[in-house]
């Protein structure tokens, strides 16, 4: 028991870690290259690693299970992908990253709405908190939400209601699939989208090796989607099997963590706030996985 627990923590605080610097790497990206780009070199990064695995994880898996496993590499890697990068010409990456926070609640909502799941109060009690934890960081660093940024500030919540969305299906449809054929059947089945939409955007015919800015763009999006996507993807995976849908949702509770993690190597102030909304955020997850 205590080993299966040691297990689940240290899933939850690598995923932290990975995805929170996701953020940082978007913006990094998009220093050289568009949104589109940058979300498809992602993806794409990630489909091509996996996809020498992709026969062997097409005979391993059950052909019932392969349609919503595609399904599930649209609703939660494609169009997240692409709503976040557009997101973040507008927002600051560590303030998209605290938004990202909201997806437990839609995770919990949406199934105990449309999949049937049934979750105690400590788990409806310990999203709430965490969601006010989510809160006070926001109001510190970035005070009130103008509307002007709304439209951007709505992509963002878009993108956590589809992770809420895939977190129910990955649960509810996919037990029976190993959490590495998840993960190499869903990108390989983005591999020719997204290269089309690189075709689509002249990423191909502006390929310069010499180019500083475009090779660290494109450096850090490919870095973006081996880490980011593909072993995140696979972990996170993992940690749905081990925690169910809800605990695994909370991971990214954790991500204002690491975004204050960067803030501090690039010299940003810490106020006691956030510090505050830190230990509500972890408050939570605690009530929540009791």
């Amino acid at each position: 028991m205590k080993t299966n627990s040691f297990i689940k923590w240290a899933l939850f605080v690598l995923l932290c870690f990975i995805w929170g610097s996701s953020f940082i790497l978007m913006k990094e990206g998009m220093k050289g290259l568009s949104p589109y780009q940058v979300a498809s070199l992602r993806i794409l990064s990630a489909g091509l690693v996996l996809s020498p695995f992709l026969l062997k994880a097409l005979k391993e898996t059950p052909k019932k299970l392969i349609w919503p496993i595609v399904l599930s590499g649209f609703i939660g890697t494609f169009f997240p992908a692409y709503l976040f990068c557009l997101a973040e010409t507008v927002l600051a990456s560590s303030l998209a990253g605290i938004l990202n926070s909201t997806t437990p609640l839609f995770t919990i909502i949406i199934g105990a709405m449309f999949f049937k799941q049934k979750n105690g109060w400590s788990k409806w009690i310990g999203v709430i908190i965490g969601f006010i934890g989510m809160i006070l960081p926001t109001i510190s660093q970035f005070g009130t939400v103008e509307i002007g940024y709304f439209a951007f500030y709505l992509m963002v919540l878009t993108a956590t209601v589809l992770y809420g969305i895939n977190a129910n299906v990955v649960h509810q449809y996919l037990k029976e699939a190993t959490p590495t054929n998840v993960a190499t059947i869903a990108f390989s089945s983005l591999i020719i989208p997204t290269s089309l939409i690189l075709a689509g955007t002249g990423f191909f015919s502006t390929i310069d090796p010499t180019n500083t800015i475009w090779l660290k763009a494109t450096g850090a999006s490919i870095l973006l989607g081996i880490g980011g996507t593909c072993i995140a993807s696979v972990i996170f995976y993992m940690l749905m099997k081990k925690a169910g849908p809800v605990f695994a949702s909370m991971v990214t509770y954790g991500i204002p963590f690491v975004a204050i993690f960067w803030g501090i190597l690039s010299g940003e102030n810490i106020t006691t706030i956030q510090i505050a909304g830190m230990a509500v955020i972890l408050l939570g997850v605690r009530v929540a996985n009791r």
